[in-house]
């Protein structure tokens, strides 16, 4: 049996920190996703993107986007409607550009939420996801096998991670209410807001 771990990060760092030991601790890469909201990269690659808020399915790949290896090597770029464009790789990225979804899928194409729920998520915690990336923050989301589920859980709160439960409850006392797919999406000084306001570093480590 396998367990889907979905956290938020609030440093792009310490998201493709923790990607690179869950790779290290044998979880395959096919069983990893990374999805980015990342002033510092998407602002400088537009190549690609679709800006009017369709997924691009012609995902643009490359190492230079912030990977050297592994998952990461094939980081590209996707526009998500209500959040703009994001730096993706792994199984949501596939899912989010509309691969792979037949008929009888759960996952709404293109949408976060919707792959998230079909990824056995509740949709409320799927919506603090979504709006987490949305904000700026990077979502990671690794199937770990039951047995190393306990050792994942430890490579991602080494880096920070935070819950759908814990973030929610940040969004919920400054009275948000849920995801709005059709909000407008966060300007970059926006992003670098959210970022600071819960205080995470952005070095690398």
């Amino acid at each position: 049996m396998t367990t889907t771990i979905t956290r938020l990060f609030d440093s792009h760092s310490d998201a493709k920190h923790a990607v690179t030991e869950l790779e290290a601790l044998g979880v395959p890469h096919s069983d990893i996703s990374i999805l980015g909201n990342d002033p510092d990269h998407v602002g400088d690659h537009d190549d690609g993107v679709d800006h009017a808020g369709d997924v691009d399915r012609g995902v643009k790949t490359g190492a230079a986007i912030g990977g050297v290896g592994g998952l990461l090597a094939g980081l590209g770029l996707l526009a998500i409607p209500g959040i703009g464009p994001i730096v993706a790789a792994g199984w949501l990225a596939t899912t989010l550009a509309g691969a792979g979804l037949g008929a009888a899928g759960g996952a709404a194409t293109g949408t976060i939420v919707g792959a998230l729920t079909d990824a056995g998520h509740s949709s409320d915690d799927a919506g603090v996801y979504a709006e987490g990336v949305r904000r700026g923050s990077t979502l990671v989301s690794a199937r770990v096998a039951d047995a190393h589920a306990d050792a994942a859980e430890v490579v991602l709160n080494k880096y920070g991670a935070v819950t759908a439960t814990d973030r929610g409850r940040d969004y919920a006392s400054n009275g948000w209410s849920g995801y709005d797919a059709s909000a407008p999406a966060y300007t970059l000084d926006e992003m670098q807001a959210e970022r600071s306001r819960y205080g995470r570093r952005t070095d690398e480590i």
